[in-house]
């Protein structure tokens, strides 16, 4: 990929070599975050594990103390009591099948979490084949399956994000924007980092943080040292 001289620039600022401390890496990503706009701060976490097999998955959610700055769309699939409670607490969308149809023939995307009441899930269950690929399907491990919408719901407002391996064993998250500063930023990545590591998986083995970058949106990445990630 072509870069700009810009994006050049700001990326001399990095040692690609270095491992940095972690205040250290997150004043380095607001330096050569250099776009016109806010961008959002993702962390890269691969893992030294094996997504292929099932005791080596690594899945979860954890609720960032200070959001990710992004206002979250929830839609909810729910019936009767549960569906009112859904509504109360915020809930962009609400409905059972007839949500099912408007995403299978308009093509509807227009939220970004999926919350199921676990009765709801023979219904949701028919859109595995939309949903799945786009990270959008409901799990009980992240919390998204549950009686108690009202509760999924407000820590999803409040910044709760699902972390996931991909096919390459790598974590992909956003952890805030560049104006959150430095301080808010390391509380968001430490609570992160300490969820990622309480979910290590027993059948694990070796090393388990293999690689952490931090990045802007149009920034380069910033190494940080695993092994001192609450420095």
């Amino acid at each position: 990929m072509k870069r700009g001289k810009k994006y050049l620039e700001r990326a001399k600022l990095v040692n690609r070599e270095t491992l940095y401390p972690t205040v250290e890496a997150i004043e380095l990503v607001q330096k050569t975050a250099g776009a016109k706009f806010d961008e959002t701060v993702e962390a890269h976490i691969k893992l030294g594990v094996d997504s292929r097999h099932a005791d080596q998955q690594v899945r979860g959610a954890v609720v960032l103390p200070h959001g990710t700055g992004k206002t979250v769309r929830t839609l909810v699939f729910a019936k009767a009591d549960k569906a009112s409670e859904a509504e109360a607490a915020g809930a962009d969308y609400v409905g059972a099948e007839e949500l099912v149809t408007k995403i299978q023939n308009e093509n509807w995307f227009e939220f970004d979490v999926v919350v199921a009441t676990p009765d709801m899930m023979g219904v949701v269950g028919k859109l595995g084949r939309v949903l799945g690929p786009k990270g959008l399907m409901p799990n009980p491990k992240a919390g998204t399956v549950t009686t108690d919408v009202a509760k999924a719901i407000a820590d999803i407002k409040a910044g709760k994000i699902e972390y996931r391996l991909d096919k390459t064993n790598i974590i992909h998250v956003p952890i805030g924007k560049v104006s959150f500063g430095t301080d808010k930023l390391k509380d968001n990545f430490e609570t992160l980092m300490s969820a990622v590591i309480k979910a290590k998986p027993s059948a694990a083995k070796g090393t388990y943080l293999r690689s952490v970058v931090l990045a802007s949106t149009m920034g380069p990445g910033v190494k940080v040292n695993a092994l001192k990630i609450t420095e």
